[in-house]
């Protein structure tokens, strides 16, 4: 359990700071009584992005890409030190009276209090468990890669990489009626959450071939190679992977030009062009949280690291090798 202590009207909360490459503190941050216009959120849970805060926490973060990839309630500056994050889930504790008691979800950094801007929440559907609701985040970016991808009834469609946001990509492919869905990894043990998704599993080596669409989300050369070798005649490739500083060696020769393959990006800093003119953030944010209504996503929540024991695991939590799909600070009782 994170303390905070009471000054008055004023509490003094705990946020996560990354200062330094591998190096992340928690500190101290006054939170005064909200003002019109604000609620103060108590935080239940806030999900950690193991791909994006990997590069934070190592510092490699490009410095062209210093204000696109800021956080919506970012603190600090790139490199470091910094506080970043956009998975958080809380109760709203004070404020406008038709929000208190209910459960929120906020695009912002890792912190035990906060006070925000009402129209920067997202009430979260009582069907979605607080714990759940910190995927809401990945959630939109599937949502917009399947948009950006032009994804159909009965496309037969290839995720390479089966990390959260491919898993996610997976699991809303397959509701496509008729679509044929396969996750490819290379970690035998990632067949299990594929089934119980109901996708289907191959290794990069199964010969799948002849694909509509193929989404990357692996962060690998290897992986997007393997992407545009499954790709079939005219097909998209829809690179959804963020590298940072690392440049990526592609093979754009073979059958590359010949099978006239397309090759696009998708990032989830904008509506996806074909929904942008009807759409917006908070349309696209209320849609994601609903998605997850769904029990089986529970099965990608990594097992919860106690908030006042961020900064000592973090680089554990963000290792390669680290456990578990989607990690989750867990906040405790206030």
């Amino acid at each position: 359990m994170t303390e905070r202590r009471s000054t008055g009207r004023k509490q003094v909360a705990k946020a996560l700071w990354y200062i330094a490459p591998g190096m992340a503190e928690l500190r101290a941050c006054p939170v005064d009584a909200p003002t019109a216009g604000l609620a103060q959120v108590r935080t239940l849970f806030s999900g950690i992005s193991r791909g994006t805060e990997r590069l934070v926490l190592a510092g490699k973060v490009g410095e062209s890409e210093w204000q696109r990839m800021r956080a919506p309630l970012q603190e600090g500056n790139f490199p470091f030190p910094v506080k970043y994050g956009y998975c958080a889930v809380g109760m709203v504790t004070a404020g406008p009276e038709t929000l208190r008691g209910k459960t929120v979800f906020c695009l912002h950094p890792h912190q035990d209090c906060f006070n925000v801007a009402v129209e920067r929440l997202t009430l979260v559907p009582d069907a979605v468990p607080a714990r759940r609701a910190t995927l809401t985040a990945n959630m939109e970016t599937a949502l917009n890669a399947v948009w950006d991808a032009g994804a159909g009834p009965g496309d037969r469609i290839a995720v390479v990489g089966g990390g959260i946001v491919g898993l996610l990509v997976a699991h809303l492919a397959s509701r496509l009626p008729g679509a044929s869905v396969t996750l490819v990894d290379v970690d035998p043990s990632r067949a299990a959450v594929a089934g119980h998704l109901g996708v289907q599993f191959a290794l990069p080596a199964a010969g799948l071939k002849d694909c509509d669409i193929v989404f990357h989300t692996s962060a690998s050369a290897p992986g997007l190679d393997t992407a545009i070798g499954l790709a079939g005649e005219e097909a998209t490739i829809v690179e959804m992977s963020w590298y940072g500083e690392q440049a990526t060696a592609v093979h754009l020769g073979g059958p590359f030009h010949s099978r006239r393959l397309k090759l696009i990006s998708s990032q989830v800093g904008k509506v996806s062009a074909g929904r942008r003119i009807r759409w917006d953030y908070a349309r696209r944010l209320e849609v994601a949280l609903n998605l997850l209504e769904d029990p089986r996503l529970d099965a990608l929540v990594a097992d919860s690291v106690p908030f006042a024991d961020a900064a000592k695991r973090i680089t554990e939590i963000l290792g390669a090798g680290a456990s578990g799909i989607a990690p989750v600070l867990e906040y405790g009782a206030s």
